[in-house]
């Protein structure tokens, strides 16, 4: 009995440590988000230096195809900033869901 309940166990933790492993790949669509953070933190004159390493070294493992949207991505929110009506929402996408693509204990608020 005692046997079973330790193998039901380390079965248990040996899932979890595989969700948790998973659950750090950076994905194609977080690496797009990533990338239209950085069009933002540009636009609105923050820091871009954190968003920079992260898409850089996730760069390594993404084809050209998502490298050409991620840089587009960039691109068309860059060009968002300029409209004044959107300034307040992608503030608050720079200091909200942007901060997920930050370094830990790093602000990317606008200058």
């Amino acid at each position: 009995m005692k046997a079973a309940v330790a193998l039901a166990a380390l079965g248990f933790a040996t899932a979890l440590a595989g969700a948790a492993a998973a659950a750090d790949r950076v994905t194609d669509v977080d690496y797009l988000k990533a990338s239209r953070c950085r069009g933002i933190a540009a636009g609105l004159g923050a820091d871009t230096s954190g968003l920079d390493a992260f898409l850089k070294a996730e760069s390594r493992t993404r084809n050209d195809f998502i490298m050409t949207r991620g840089e587009e991505e960039a691109a068309r929110a860059k060009k968002e900033t300029r409209d004044l009506n959107l300034k307040d929402r992608l503030s608050g996408e720079l200091a909200g869901a942007c901060l997920a693509y930050a370094p830990a204990g790093k602000s990317m608020a606008a200058k």
